[in-house]
């Protein structure tokens, strides 16, 4: 590979890093030995989650769209679901269902935990992860094929950041020796924060811009993505109540519940911001 500046390239590492660890995208061969690995690198590419989230809302965007020339909404909104659950190998769906069986109860603390690390699902769950999906397929179903675009592609972007967010702003409640991913038992520094909210804005004012030169193919209006933004930040502040109430702070179990949970509440704003 042709040499690369030093800043520059300590990024691309963080980018290549968040992409291996949150998607099934291989980086291996040159690419991957010219990589390298570091603990500290996996806690400082945060910021390039929701850039990651992009990646995956495009390629959603992009399985409904051809899908639909094909078949009817409702068979395109499944397969494009289909398509992020393979990309993503179900990484965040997994975490919420964990999530809704410690949570789901009235455990105490250390119990909620345990069950949380149980590789088993539960009742709580298996509930929890059909109505999350249920919810999700029906409202993309009910949006117009642009907005149901345009949202996939902020919903996977925006709620990546919520989920950075509440790892900046909580502490961890686990034990982070025991931790998957001990890097991510840190808190994200504010710095890599404040970049990670930078890609849904720069993704919004994108779709926005463009809504002005479409006359054929409608956009989600100023006011849908408004609505999503509150969503999701109202979303991700309940989150952080609920998680430093129940546990103290979040897990990875948590971070992935907050991501599906924002990623439902922005698809539920824009539905309920349709015609207006």
């Amino acid at each position: 590979m042709k040499p690369v500046k030093p800043r520059l390239a300590h990024e691309l590492r963080l980018l290549l890093l968040a992409l291996q660890f949150f998607t099934r995208v291989p980086v291996t061969g040159r690419l991957a030995a010219w990589m390298g690995w570091d603990a500290a690198w996996l806690n400082q590419s945060a910021r390039y989650f929701p850039l990651v989230g992009a990646f995956v809302g495009a390629i959603a965007a992009l399985v409904f769209a051809v899908a639909a020339l094909l078949w009817p909404m409702s068979v395109a909104v499944g397969l494009s679901m289909a398509a992020t659950i393979l990309l993503t190998g179900a990484f965040h769906e997994d975490g919420f269902a964990d999530t809704c069986d410690g949570l789901g109860g009235s455990a105490e603390r250390a119990r909620a935990l345990e069950i949380m690390k149980d590789s088993r699902i539960g009742a709580y769950g298996a509930i929890g992860i059909v109505v999350m999906l249920g919810l999700k397929a029906l409202a993309l179903m009910s949006l117009p094929l642009g907005w149901a675009l345009a949202a996939l592609c902020v919903a996977h972007t925006l709620s990546r950041a919520v989920a950075v967010s509440l790892n900046c702003g909580l502490p961890y409640a686990g034990d982070p020796a025991h931790a998957k991913a001990k890097p991510l038992a840190q808190q994200v520094s504010v710095g890599s924060w404040a970049v990670a909210c930078v890609w849904p804005l720069a993704l919004i004012a994108m779709f926005a811009a463009a809504r002005h030169g479409s006359d054929s193919f409608a956009l989600p209006s100023p006011q849908a993505w408004a609505a999503a933004l509150v969503a999701a930040a109202m979303t991700g502040l309940a989150c952080a109540r609920w998680f430093r109430r129940r546990l103290g702070g979040v897990t990875g179990d948590t971070l992935g519940a907050s991501q599906q949970l924002s990623e439902l509440a922005v698809y539920l704003a824009m539905l309920a911001m349709l015609g207006r």
